[in-house]
């Protein structure tokens, strides 16, 4: 009997550490903006549709200040960078909601069109090991996973002073051993790739461009296209998405006819971020400006009037500050007005168009578990099934002013408010 008793002992132990096994094999990190894949997938599933600011809400973490950045995710810990008065600081929670440090990184946070945004705009990004974050003040910092600072450099100092009118929110983009960035405003056109260890600068690329006034100034992020045996990093701004080689910076590819120079828009400045799939970039622009579907597959030089570098091209709609999203062969574009574009990638046909929440859409879209997630600065979230028929599974709010894009990780969607740190639903 004792025996038995054993015998069942450990088989139960066995199935639980079988179930653990399969949920961490399940379970995604989310280490940048944009997501494990940098396109704001994720492949998790049971996600939660339906909420509010007290229903299926797992924990709500009250954060020092606002700010628009996302939260990043790995494994049981969550950073983020936050202003806390005219201080910005640096923070880890747990996955249970539970501050386990927080860092001031110094003063000078700065508001932006009425606290639309402010100096803590980058989204910081991990290996699992280190975390780095980025401010729009210039600094740029690394830290362990205890809160212990490994490097620290100011930007403004090390080039050339940040000259934009809304604040350098651009994320740095961190690959392998790399961290690129791209500083687009009017007092420097520049690419960098910086060792993640120290700092050091890897190399500098003087990005050429003719754009003029506002339009020299990028909020955009670096993306790196990393398909089909090609690799590259894009960069966006002043006018012109270019490739640039991992090397050593050079130019690859660039192409323009975003602001067409027969109407040429002085205040044409890029906010939102390219997205890649397998053969196809896909560039917004800015102020119902284009929409490109670039095939990267030999490109080289300029490509603005090329004849066979071009899968589609929309010649306006494109989402103002949300980033496309591409998913199964689709391509979802957010208007800042909330109207939902379903395009098929391959031929840029569009098969809906489609208001979600009219309201302010400044956060990029997500998808998960067969969901597209639409996040609105009054704090509601469009819950869209995902596929080239519209609709809408829900709506929720947490009555509280939302700008940063959602993060998932463990089952769990992340939003961040301008108040708080909401983790919903989850398995």
């Amino acid at each position: 009997m004792r025996q038995r008793f054993w015998l069942l002992q450990a088989a139960c132990l066995g199935i639980a550490v079988l179930w653990s096994s399969l949920a961490e094999a399940q379970t995604e990190n989310w280490p940048r903006w944009r997501g494990p894949r940098n396109d704001g997938t994720s492949t998790e599933t049971g996600i939660a549709s339906k909420w509010s600011k007290t229903e299926n809400v797992k924990w709500r973490l009250e954060l020092p200040g606002p700010a628009p950045s996302t939260p990043i995710i790995w494994q049981d810990r969550i950073f983020l960078a936050s202003a806390e008065g005219s201080s910005l600081v640096f923070l880890c929670a747990n996955t249970s909601g539970k501050v386990l440090w927080k860092n001031t990184l110094g003063s000078g946070n700065y508001e932006i069109r009425r606290d639309e945004s402010n100096a803590a705009s980058p989204s910081p990004s991990t290996d699992g090991k280190n975390v780095w974050v980025k401010l729009g003040t210039g600094l740029l910092a690394c830290y362990d996973f205890n809160g212990k600072e490994v490097w620290k450099s100011d930007l403004q100092e090390r080039y050339k002073p940040f000259s934009m009118y809304h604040g350098m929110s651009s994320s740095p983009l961190l690959e392998g051993d790399r961290l690129y960035l791209q500083l687009l405003h009017s007092n420097e056109q520049i690419v960098l790739a910086l060792d993640k260890a120290t700092g050091r600068e890897i190399w500098k690329h003087a990005r050429q461009t003719d754009a003029r006034e506002e339009s020299m100034h990028s909020y955009a992020s670096p993306l790196l296209y990393r398909f089909n045996n090609q690799e590259f990093l894009i960069t966006h701004g002043a006018d012109y998405v270019v490739a640039h080689d991992l090397k050593d910076g050079r130019e690859i590819w660039r192409c323009g006819g975003l602001n067409p120079p027969s109407n040429y828009n002085l205040y044409f400045r890029f906010v939102a971020s390219p997205v890649a799939s397998p053969g196809l970039v896909v560039v917004p622009s800015a102020k119902n400006g284009p929409v490109l579907g670039i095939n990267p597959k030999g490109a080289k030089g300029d490509l603005t009037s090329s004849t066979t570098n071009y899968h589609w091209k929309l010649a306006d709609s494109t989402p103002d500050v949300p980033s496309p999203l591409i998913h199964n062969g689709l391509v979802y574009l957010c208007r800042e007005n909330g109207v939902l574009i379903c395009l098929d990638a391959k031929t840029g046909d569009q098969y809906y168009m489609e208001r979600t929440h009219n309201q302010r859409h400044r956060a990029s879209p997500v998808y998960a578990d067969g969901k597209i997630y639409l996040t609105a600065t009054d704090g509601t979230v469009t819950v869209v099934k995902a596929g080239k028929q519209f609709e809408i599974m829900a709506q929720n709010t947490v009555e509280e002013r939302l700008s940063a894009s959602p993060a998932i990780s463990g089952g769990t969607l992340y939003l961040r408010s301008y108040n708080a740190l909401y983790a919903i639903g989850g398995k």
